[in-house]
């Protein structure tokens, strides 16, 4: 067993200003998208240029944060929404959802692809790369408030993590597994499945399908919401829910991106 390192989840304390290190993640993913954004479209024929990098950052800022936090009172907390509707806006008490900042995302991706005229697609597969090290980064985060544990564990790397709720029992460190594989490993998967020329939409289903399985798999480790808890079967979490049709839309995109159509039907969207 391993011993969890305690830290402390406010940064930096300025009086009554309290910097938390989980708010400091979602700094950092965004300052990281930025700069492989500004990579990205220093690529010979990327069809970019750097201020519409710092376009796309700066919306995608205000989709992730409100598709966040009302996928996680939709997805996660729906009783205490209709309860008291003015919670959406206390973000301060924590609730992000990766699926609702993702729903966010799509309506960034429109808005910039009719403004930019690069269509929705256009500006998917040029994001699609740019995500990981966010998700990297907000995993972190979650590690360090102690919080997002996995189950009861005797893996000789297994934590008793300082959360009265999580007992004394070692556990999976759940938050390091994602942090690993829809955080870095998803990276360098897209990432390099980027870096050659590829049909329109293709780099988002290879995005969509990785995260869908990774966030699948590593969900059977992870404890669910306790105001949810299992949905179905004694194992269906709402994670597990919300990634099938992310799944789902990676293996249509890939797969519409490299079954040639029938002579006479255009494939939607184009492909180049």
């Amino acid at each position: 067993m391993l011993t969890y390192p305690r830290i402390d989840p406010v940064a930096v304390s300025l009086g009554p200003l309290h910097v938390r290190w989980y708010g400091l993640m979602y700094l950092i993913g965004f300052c990281a998208a930025w700069i492989l954004g500004r990579l990205r479209a220093g690529r010979p024929g990327s069809g970019w240029t750097g201020l519409q990098v710092d376009d796309l950052v700066t919306y995608s800022v205000l989709g992730v944060v409100v598709g966040g936090r009302v996928g996680y009172v939709l997805f996660y907390d729906l009783p205490g929404l209709l309860a008291d509707p003015l919670s959406v806006f206390m973000v301060w008490q924590g609730g992000m959802s990766f699926h609702g900042g993702f729903l966010g995302m799509l309506a960034v991706f429109w808005y910039l692809g009719k403004k930019t005229g690069k269509g929705f697609w256009g500006v998917a597969d040029f994001t699609a790369p740019l995500i990981a090290p966010g998700i990297l980064a907000g995993r972190i985060g979650n590690f360090i408030n102690g919080e997002l544990w996995g189950k009861v564990s005797d893996v000789p790397w297994a934590m008793v993590f300082p959360d009265p709720r999580a007992g004394l029992q070692p556990r999976h460190p759940s938050q390091l597994y994602e942090a690993g594989l829809e955080g870095l490993a998803l990276f360098l998967l897209v990432w390099f499945y980027s870096a050659r020329p590829r049909k329109t939409g293709a780099v988002s289903g290879m995005f969509c399908l990785w995260y869908g399985i990774f966030r699948f798999s590593l969900e059977f480790v992870r404890l669910p919401d306790p105001q949810l808890g299992y949905l179905a079967f004694g194992w269906l979490t709402m994670g597990q829910i919300l990634s099938v049709p992310v799944m789902a839309m990676g293996v249509w995109l890939l797969w519409l991106r490299t079954v040639p159509a029938p002579a006479g039907r255009p494939i939607p969207g184009g492909a180049e």
